[in-house]
């Protein structure tokens, strides 16, 4: 059983997962508009995956008897007018998104409840990739720069992204 303070804890990364699910879904909508079509794909496949990254922590509180407080999602809407701006930002939330889970894994250490903490090391581990994963695209949009044909090149593989659940590898 997970303390009170857990269990807020666990409940506020939940929401934030799900909020993150709206800005990708956001960012897709997004580079659909702009004809970014392979983009708007690799966005969606983010949203699906922050939904499967909600439904791991909801059902390790349910499987832990704590109660699940579902709150109202932030509305997300893109003020930027680039592909790389979209790109950072999305980044930009996915550093936040690894100091919140770090900071929930400091807290279940200082709670002892190992259960919970070992649960949180396949977040740190998935943020380790997200991030690499943002920072890569970056780093060729960068290379690229405005080259027309280069972010045809880009968007077009990017488009080849599949959903996994990442939740289910082992």
């Amino acid at each position: 059983m997970i303390s009170k303070k857990m269990t807020k804890a666990l409940n506020g990364q939940l929401n934030k997962e799900y909020h993150s699910a709206y800005i990708y879904l956001g960012l897709s909508a997004w580079a659909s508009e702009k004809g970014y079509n392979g983009c708007a794909s690799w966005f969606m496949v983010q949203y699906q995956e922050e939904v499967a990254h909600g439904m791991k922590l909801f059902n390790y509180l349910d499987e832990q008897g704590a109660s699940i407080e579902l709150k109202d999602i932030k509305a997300f809407n893109f003020a930027g007018t680039t592909l790389l701006e979209a790109f950072e930002e999305a980044f930009a939330h996915e550093q936040k998104m690894t100091g919140w889970l770090n900071e929930l894994s400091d807290l279940a250490m200082k709670e002892k409840d190992h259960a919970t903490y070992n649960m949180l090391q396949w977040y740190v581990m998935e943020q380790v990739e997200e991030e690499a994963l943002f920072s890569d695209i970056i780093d060729k949009m960068k290379l690229i720069g405005d080259n027309g044909n280069g972010l045809y090149n880009l968007d077009k593989e990017l488009g080849q992204r599949t959903f996994v659940d990442p939740t289910t590898q082992a």
